[in-house]
């Protein structure tokens, strides 16, 4: 125990990073092995090892009736766990506890069929270490364990090895006996069916990993691969020896087969934290919460978790000026650990909070910037298909060992989580943040959609009182989902699969304020530059947006909304004739203006009545005159107003008389039509020679434009 004690004063993170700079190769054995964890033999254990998996054991392990108590554990007291030298001995502390646990009827069967158990030697308080080095030995295939010289024996780890090793032929016949009367080809088969399904799938699951952009770029990360011999495939299920594929939801993340685990963690990309392993489901909430920030806003993670959900959270801000706030660091030397981890992979824009989150002041001055809050509560974790990996990386309790073993959690354990839930997500409404984003690794309703569901039901109570503006869900935003088939009634949603741990997430975002009053130009200018609306539709003049308008209803009177960025452009030509409407309906307003301020001696011109064969023909001639004329007008420069109503005034002379004073009755009217640039002397001539053919019409002269219209309208 007191080579155990001796380091207890070091801490995993603290460790971890001496060990970094402690493995170190020289570039003689090459560059591949530089920083490479050290990885042990199933014969090689650290004392202290056992010392903390029957720790952990002695409190999952399943308490029996007293009547069918055979085997004693001794008191449910547990002392605190030795710090381990590295992450390797803690996983192997958990796996050797969880493994006990799995076999403990086997284990306690295996004791008593040998008549090992019980023993006067051995108290009841060592009960624990003994099963969990009785499994280690059969595992061992009953050899001899090698003694490390790294550090000293714990005295009660050399007593109980001393006498399984000297009953291990006892034992190893009664392994025998029990795979004989149950028919067992393996070990495994004493495991319940839900138990190994869950593990065959845990260890097929591909390895994810995320790109730390704080010290490496995507495409640098791909040529790396590619030197090294991997290849990218399109998914997971393409996977074939040295390949990797690219996430369909987050763009930096990437899955590896698990086979290859040993050979990636000895790659240079994962020793200099360029490459760093994490479940996709905390990816998918930085990458959530990422889109719901702009360029200076900060993020407030409400627990500390995994420190790699921090670190992706800020390599994902590092191109702004955030902050990314983490609640929960109690200790100054909790802080010094995290620090250093933190700059070894290159965050500098991480601020640690040494309150809990439900301890902070809404209204706290440091976090008056924060817009979104990142909330990853203590949950069940069942929906992970590595509980190990779950309790090591997220600090969750060793206790989902025992509900993993168990297929489910007590109520009253999940009624407890899910009050915490309810009020660390109703203390999170309080702050004046845009959004929320609430994450879990459950498969309970309690613990996900009736929370939610829950706190939104008290936000819309509070808003009675005036206490609380208001929440509301939104689907998650989440970068390169190209189907987003998870989500449902604006939870996104993961079952756990062969490919996938199982996640729950919730964008609550808060309701706008209808008090403030946001103007046109304002809505217009946040919309440009999100890239919703084109570049040419601000700026406009006033007198521009009324043409624009006017020629809006004038083509559709029922589209009124802006259209985005991604609506059709317009051909030019209904553009141009868009805006020929335009001139026209002021042309024709303003003669009509006219002429009702005329006196009544002059008479308006009306349509002649000739023969239907011409009178085709004139009903279209105004038309194509309308139009050529427009065109001509839009080329020139705006002119006084008495010069715009001579302009005027030519016009309806050279409408309406071409079609009146043409000799020949075309057939097809629309096909001959008199030229535009004739002028009134022109048609004097040709009024002389029609006078010569046939009988002459009741005026016979056409001095001025008055007389004109009389004479028309005496046709």
């Amino acid at each position: 125990m007191a080579a155990g004690g001796a380091r207890a004063h070091f801490s995993p993170l603290k460790l971890y990073l001496r060990n970094l700079s402690e493995k170190k190769i020289s570039d003689e054995k090459g560059a591949a092995e530089k920083r490479t964890m050290t990885l042990l033999k199933k014969n090689v254990c650290h004392d202290s090892v056992y010392i903390n998996a029957a720790k952990i054991f002695q409190g999952i392990h399943n308490k029996k009736p007293k009547d069918r108590m055979l085997v004693r554990y001794g008191d449910d007291s547990v002392s605190p766990m030795l710090t381990l030298k590295d992450e390797y001995s803690q996983r192997l502390s958990y796996e050797l506890a969880f493994s006990a646990l799995k076999y403990q009827d086997l284990l306690e069967e295996i004791l008593l069929d040998s008549h090992v158990y019980p023993c006067h030697s051995i108290p009841d308080e060592l009960t624990s270490l003994l099963l969990v080095m009785l499994y280690d030995l059969q595992d061992r295939e009953f050899e001899a364990r090698v003694i490390s010289d790294e550090e000293e024996p714990i005295a009660e780890v050399q007593e109980i090895e001393n006498f399984l090793f000297r009953f291990r032929i006892k034992l190893a016949a009664a392994l025998a006996r029990c795979r004989i009367k149950h028919d067992a080809l393996s070990i495994q088969h004493f495991l319940p069916e839900t138990i190994r399904k869950h593990e065959q799938r845990a260890s097929a699951l591909p390895l994810c990993a995320w790109i730390n952009t704080l010290k490496t770029s995507l495409q640098d990360v791909f040529r790396d691969l590619k030197s090294k011999g991997f290849t990218e495939v399109g998914s997971v299920s393409d996977f074939s020896g040295y390949t990797y594929c690219l996430d369909q939801h987050c763009h930096n993340v990437l899955f590896f087969p698990s086979s290859l685990k040993d050979e990636l963690l000895n790659l240079d990309l994962f020793a200099d934290c360029k490459l760093l392993l994490q479940d996709k489901s905390r990816s998918l909430a930085v990458h959530s919460v990422q889109a719901l920030l702009s360029t200076d806003d900060d993020v407030i993670v409400a627990h500390l978790g995994s420190h790699l959900t921090v670190a992706h959270m800020s390599a994902l801000r590092n191109h702004s000026t955030s902050t990314v706030f983490v609640c929960g660091v109690k200790t100054s030397a909790k802080a010094a650990e995290l620090g250093d981890l933190f700059s070894h992979m290159g965050c500098k824009n991480i601020q640690l909070l040494h309150e809990d989150f439900t301890e902070i002041e809404p209204k706290d001055p440091r976090l008056q910037n924060a817009k979104v809050i990142l909330l990853i509560p203590q949950s069940s974790g069942l929906s992970f298909s590595n509980p190990i990996d779950f309790i090591l990386t997220e600090h969750g309790d060793a206790g989902l060992l025992k509900d993993l073993y168990q297929g489910s959690v007590s109520k009253d354990k999940l009624c407890i989580l899910a009050e915490k839930q309810l009020n660390e997500l109703m203390h999170a409404m309080k702050f004046q943040v845009q959004s929320i984003v609430y994450c879990t690794s459950s498969v309970y309703p309690e613990e996900n959609e009736q929370v939610v569901q829950k706190a939104l039901e008290f936000c819309v109570k509070g808003k009675k009182q005036k206490t609380f503006r208001p929440f509301r869900l939104i689907p998650p935003a989440l970068p390169a989902c190209s189907n987003p088939e998870s989500c449902t009634d604006s939870f996104f949603k993961i079952e756990p699969s062969e490919i996938s741990s199982g996640c729950f997430l919730a964008v609550i975002a808060r309701e706008t304020d209808s008090s403030k009053n946001v103007s046109a130009k304002d809505i217009l200018s946040q919309a440009a530059a999100k890239g919703l609306l084109l570049d040419s539709t601000l700026g406009k003049s006033k007198e521009e947006e009324k043409q624009g308008k006017v020629a809006q209803h004038g083509s559709d009177a029922t589209h009124t909304r802006i259209e985005p960025k991604t609506a059709a452009v317009p051909h030019p030509k209904a553009v141009s004739n868009r805006k020929a409407a335009v001139v026209v309906s002021k042309v024709e307003s303003k003669r009509k203006k006219k002429n009702s301020n005329q006196p009544r001696g002059h008479i308006q011109l009306k349509k002649p009545t000739i023969n239907p064969a011409s009178d085709t023909g004139v009903s279209k001639v105004p038309k194509h005159t309308s139009v050529v004329k427009v065109h001509r007008k839009q080329t020139q420069v705006r002119k006084p107003r008495a010069e715009c109503k001579k302009m005027v005034a030519v016009k309806l002379v050279e409408i309406v008389f071409p079609p009146m004073i043409s000799p020949y009755g075309h057939p097809q009217g629309n096909q001959h039509r008199m030229p535009a640039h004739i002028s009134l002397l022109q048609s004097r001539q040709r009024n002389r020679s029609l006078r010569d053919r046939e009988p002459p019409p009741p005026v016979s002269k056409v001095v001025k434009p008055t007389v004109l219209r009389n004479s028309q309208s005496g046709l």
